[in-house]
C-alpha cells in the first residue's frame, strides 16, 4: 500500500513513506517516527492510518545525517538513535512538518501523531504549529510540558514505562487539563510489534481512541 516519496524542507529534501486510503481521505496525518528510524514497524504505522482512511506520511528526519537509517531495537540502536535525534534537533524537525504540513493541506487538514521521541515531536507540532496531534509515550515532553498547546491533544501512557514515571503523567493532567491523557497496563513502546514491551490489547485501545480523536478534529 506504502510508497517511497520525497519531502521537501527548509534544510534540503529527506525521504519518507507515504500511504493513501482506498477511500477518500479523511485528513492528512504526518506519523513521526520513534528514535529508530522510518523502520518496518513505522511503515506499517503509516499503513495502518491509511487502510482506516487517512492519507498517512512518515517523515525520515535522520536523512538530514544520513540515508536509509534503520535500527534496531537492543542497546546498540537506543544508542545511536538517541545521538541521532539530538543531532537532528527538535527545531530541524519542527521546521520540516510545518513545510510538509503547508505542502499537503491542500488534499485535506493535516493531523501529527508521534511515536516515542515523535510523542514529544508531536506535542510541538501542536504548540509551535497548531496543529491536532496525539502523542504517544513521549519521554522528552516532561521538560518542555510549560509549552501552551493550540490544538487538540491527545496523550497515550503506559503505566509500568520506566522512562516515564507517573508523576509526569500527573504533570501532563496538572498543565493541560483540556488534553485527552489515557494510560495502560503497558511499559514503554507498547504500540510496537517489534518491542519487549509491546501490548495488543493496550495497543488496540490506544488506536481507537486515536482514530475517534481525528475524526472529530480533522
Amino acid at each position: 500500500m506504502g510508497h517511497p516519496v520525497s519531502l521537501s524542507t527548509p534544510s534540503g529534501r529527506i525521504s519518507g513513506w507515504r500511504a493513501d486510503p482506498p477511500i477518500p481521505p479523511k485528513g492528512v496525518l504526518l506519523v513521526v517516527q520513534e528514535i529508530f528510524g522510518v523502520n518496518a514497524h513505522i511503515r506499517h504505522v503509516v499503513n495502518r492510518f491509511a487502510a482506516h482512511g487517512y492519507i498517512a506520511v512518515a517523515p525520515a528526519f535522520f536523512d538530514h545525517i544520513d540515508y536509509d537509517i534503520e535500527l534496531n531495537y537492543d542497546e546498540a540502536g537506543v544508542a545511536r538513535g538517541r545521538e541521532l535525534v539530538d543531532r537532528v534537533g527538535f527545531d530541524r524537525v519542527i521546521g520540516d512538518l510545518g513545510a510538509i504540513e503547508e505542502a499537503l493541506r491542500g488534499d485535506s487538514k493535516v493531523g501529527v501523531v508521534g511515536y516515542c521521541w515523535g510523542g514529544t515531536v508531536a506535542f510541538l507540532a501542536n504548540a509551535r504549529l497548531g496543529l491536532p496531534a496525539v502523542s504517544y509515550y513521549g519521554a522528552r515532553t516532561f521538560p518542555i510540558l510549560h509549552q501552551r498547546l493550540l490544538a487538540p491533544m491527545e496523550f497515550h501512557f503506559g503505566e509500568r514505562d520506566s522512562l516515564i514515571p507517573s508523576e509526569h503523567v500527573e504533570a501532563h493532567r496538572d498543565m493541560h487539563p483540556h488534553a485527552a491523557i489515557y494510560t495502560y497496563p503497558a511499559g514503554h513502546g507498547f504500540n510496537c510489534e517489534e518491542r519487549a514491551d509491546y501490548d495488543a490489547g493496550s495497543a488496540a485501545s490506544a488506536l481507537d481512541r486515536t482514530l475517534n480523536f481525528f475524526s472529530r478534529v480533522l
